[in-house]
């Protein structure tokens, strides 16, 4: 999935008030609903309310997005952990695009459609309340999930009348959830999908297709942003230029169906290694950058090394290309690093042809290394 900017352009969170779980019904009882309920429905309201407009006039990225549904569930059913996942463009595996709660920080779960309950929801289309765990058969429980599900509700998102992901909300307790908590799943999930979609389709108007990063276009604007949070904090600001070497024989020698295979392999791993305020965007062709907020030069040199190492020491396979003794194609493919450290009275092309000019250094020099661009004189 491409970066998120939510630390970079410090998007605020709503604050959404706590909901009391304490017997809230929407039925009449004797000749009208109790006021405790109707109290309770009111604060509902007001939670998904305070989501819409977030989602719709502070959320600008559709992780952002998917986080802040993800913290509304969380508050409105006082569960124990959210998620939300979504389908691939193949249609066949959920991804997590976001989750709040325990466990929120481990490393996230794929679901095949039709695996646990979160595929089951999505190859049926409908709610799933599982009030135990222990007795559901589609639930699958994974060794290393790291805390206990007593209960679950799992809500189907739909767009133009298909299913594009799903929400679920977990309790350790059985019986966390009830038939009103249905109801209140799927006005969330109607109030959500809206804003994630027009979020979703501003990612892919940015977004670089094949490898997920930022496109060209963002470069300077996210850069002007990140040099203003800088100079108004007092952070430094780190950029890396990077280019793959010697990519073009790639292609020559394997086709542009192995060159793109590489490009994505070597998107993926930079997304791993980098924090989630980074931002990966990519210039053109096999060059890439990296803008690195609140990062002095030896910080900003380690990222670079991390990089280059992530290359120079994993050798590419491809397994749907033939390598000379008929076995998947092995890509030794290095990559050069260029670091510029940002100094308050540069504009973004500056620290952009910095970070360039360090990048052909290390080219000069032989490749699969890094140079630092000298800091100018005031």
């Amino acid at each position: 999935m491409a970066p998120s900017l939510e630390a970079l352009f410090r998007l605020p969170r709503p604050r959404l008030p706590r909901w009391p779980r304490n017997g809230l019904s929407l039925a009449s009882r004797g000749r009208g609903p109790h006021p405790c309920a109707v109290r309770r429905a009111e604060e509902a309201l007001r939670i998904l309310v305070d989501l819409t407009r977030a989602l719709t006039e502070r959320v600008v990225d559709l992780d952002d997005a998917l986080q802040a549904v993800t913290d509304a569930a969380l508050e409105l059913f006082e569960g124990q952990h959210a998620s939300l996942r979504i389908l691939d463009e193949s249609g066949s595996e959920l991804l997590t695009g976001a989750r709040s709660g325990e466990g929120a920080g481990m490393a996230p779960m794929r679901f095949r459609r039709g695996e646990g309950v979160a595929g089951w929801v999505i190859e049926h289309g409908a709610l799933a309340r599982v009030d135990d765990t222990a007795a559901d058969p589609r639930f699958v429980r994974y060794a290393d999930q790291g805390y206990e599900i007593g209960s679950l509700l799992a809500i189907p998102l739909f767009s133009a009348g298909r299913v594009i992901g799903c929400l679920t909300i977990t309790s350790a307790a059985p019986r966390h959830f009830s038939p009103d908590d249905e109801v209140l799943s799927r006005l969330l999930a109607n109030c959500a999908v809206p804003p994630l979609e027009r979020a979703r389709l501003q990612r892919i108007a940015i977004t670089d297709a094949l490898t997920g990063a930022l496109n060209r276009s963002q470069l300077e604007p996210v850069l002007a942003r990140a040099m203003e949070i800088a100079r108004e904090l007092q952070e430094p600001l780190a950029l890396l230029s990077m280019d793959l070497d010697h990519f073009k024989r790639v292609n020559d020698e394997h086709g542009h169906a192995a060159g793109d295979a590489v490009l994505r392999v070597f998107a993926q791993r930079v997304r791993r290694l980098v924090r989630r305020r980074d931002v990966f965007i990519r210039r053109g062709g096999e060059e890439f950058v990296l803008v690195l907020p609140d990062c002095d030069l030896e910080v900003a040199r380690a990222a670079a090394e991390r990089v280059r190492h992530s290359m120079a020491d994993n050798p590419i396979r491809l397994d749907d290309h033939h390598g000379p003794d008929g076995g998947p194609l092995l890509v030794d493919q290095r990559v050069s690093v260029g670091v510029a450290l940002w100094r308050p009275d540069e504009t973004p092309s500056e620290l952009d042809r910095r970070a360039d000019e360090a990048l052909y250094a290390a080219k000069r020099k032989g490749r699969d290394r890094i140079e630092v661009a000298p800091v100018p004189e005031p």
